[in-house]
């Protein structure tokens, strides 16, 4: 029998009620196996995330403050979960090991913020009636913190291969002696794209509180259409740009097999979401234009200097300035006599100055000028190849709407065109776009 393996989100285990929603996904498709569980969110307005509690918790002990208050807070919202679905669970005793670590003095961050995952996790699968397995044991990092994926899919292969069924808490792993790391938030993506490819899923179905991905941000445009299908490469170039659906990196593991992911709505199980795929399935209407996405807080430091494409290494001289002063680069398009860095305003401005006199040390610009409150905004799709006069479309829209573009950046795939305009044009920028390509 084929494998589903479905992670649900915070948002999706935020509370009984949730839970029963989640229990009835799972047994309305018994290839549905394996599931991967992230700590409750949100219940609504003023709420807080259990993560956000966990984090708090571990702070107000390592600065010698009153962590038991919070630590209440805590053990009160996994108290309503367990006795709202009547469920028999020893969270008396897994509190009691939490106040332990956190008396210790040395509270770890990774292991304080783990622990929402995992208690979720363990009573999720009570309530299921699945067995248990600790991301502890599965999901393997280095001492030094960073992920170890062969160590990792070697686990999951020999240990869910065999399982019949089970619960996985999403987020966290651990190195060899038992030390706890954690990835990045919204990394039960991962988590659930792992275990995908350790268990060889046909499908990893990532549920949450939107159905699929839309064409653009509903906080910008009205009601956008949603995406049928979209393909790896589009999605990882729409994340970037600050769609933020899915997490970024749960795209690596099943894109190298193959294995779909859907993006779902518990809260709406019977809409289809979401489909994202390494090819369109035949047959497939191919739109121009998949989504637009974009971001706001950028600069952009252009250099200029008469016969500057005659000089080797000009452009590797300058970008190696921004890495030694610790700087990330997002795009550097280029002129004859002129080469533009577009960086993250916030981690260019805390180097400015030392980046800026480096650059008149060393490159001996006549023009050294730094455009600030830029955004990004990227056109993405694979029609684009195909179908002509798309960037005139593109400048069209915008040009119509009254805005000056700042910026073009068009990569050699043809799968995006990136626009640089004024923070002030963005949303209207991103409205011109959709009334275009919709």
């Amino acid at each position: 029998m084929e494998t589903i393996v479905v992670k649900f989100g915070g948002s999706s285990l935020a509370d009984a009620d949730h839970f029963r929603k989640v229990a009835d996904i799972v047994k309305a498709d018994p290839r549905r196996r394996f599931v991967v569980a992230s700590a409750p969110g949100k219940r609504g307005d003023g709420d807080t995330k259990v993560t956000d509690l966990l984090y708090r918790c571990c702070d107000a002990a390592a600065a010698g403050g009153d962590w038991r208050g919070v630590l209440a807070q805590i053990e009160g919202r996994f108290s309503d979960i367990i006795r709202d679905l009547g469920l028999d669970f020893p969270l008396e005793h897994e509190i009691a090991v939490i106040a332990e670590h956190l008396a210790s003095g040395k509270p770890r961050r990774d292991y304080m913020a783990s622990r929402g995952e995992y208690l979720n996790s363990r009573i999720l699968a009570a309530y299921l009636g699945f067995p248990f397995f600790d991301a502890e044991q599965l999901i393997r990092f280095t001492p030094r913190g960073t992920f170890a994926e062969g160590a990792t899919n070697a686990l999951l292969s020999k240990t869910l291969g065999g399982a019949a069924c089970g619960v996985i808490p999403g987020f966290y792993g651990a190195t060899e002696d038992g030390t706890v790391f954690t990835f990045s938030r919204g990394g039960s993506d991962v988590t659930g794209s792992l275990v995908a490819r350790g268990v060889g899923a046909a499908v990893y179905e990532n549920w949450t509180d939107v159905s699929g991905m839309l064409f653009t941000d509903p906080h910008i445009v009205a009601d956008p259409r949603p995406i049928e299908y979209i393909t790896y490469r589009e999605l990882r170039e729409l994340s970037y740009m600050g769609a933020s659906v899915l997490h970024e990196d749960a795209v690596f593991p099943v894109r190298k097999v193959g294995i779909p992911i859907n993006i779902r709505n518990t809260n709406r199980p019977g809409d289809e979401g979401t489909w994202i795929v390494k090819q369109l399935p035949q047959g497939t209407r191919t739109r121009t234009v998949t989504g637009v996405a974009g971001k706001r807080g950028f600069c952009g430091i252009q250099v200029e200097k008469a016969m500057l494409n005659g000089e080797v290494g000009f452009i590797a001289r300058i970008l190696d300035i921004f890495a030694e002063c610790g700087v990330s680069i997002e795009h550097c398009p280029t002129g004859i006599d002129t080469v533009t860095v577009i960086a993250d305003a916030v981690g260019f401005n805390a180097h400015r100055d030392e980046v800026l006199q480096l650059i008149r040390e060393r490159m001996q610009p006549e023009s050294l000028i730094v455009e600030d409150d830029l955004a990004m905004i990227a056109v993405v799709g694979h029609g684009m190849v195909a179908a002509r006069g798309v960037a005139a479309r593109i400048f069209r829209a915008v040009a119509d709407a009254g805005i000056n573009i700042r910026m073009i950046d068009q990569g050699s795939s043809e799968l995006n065109v990136i626009l640089g305009v004024n923070g002030a044009d963005f949303e209207e920028a991103i409205r011109s776009l959709y009334r275009e390509f919709r």
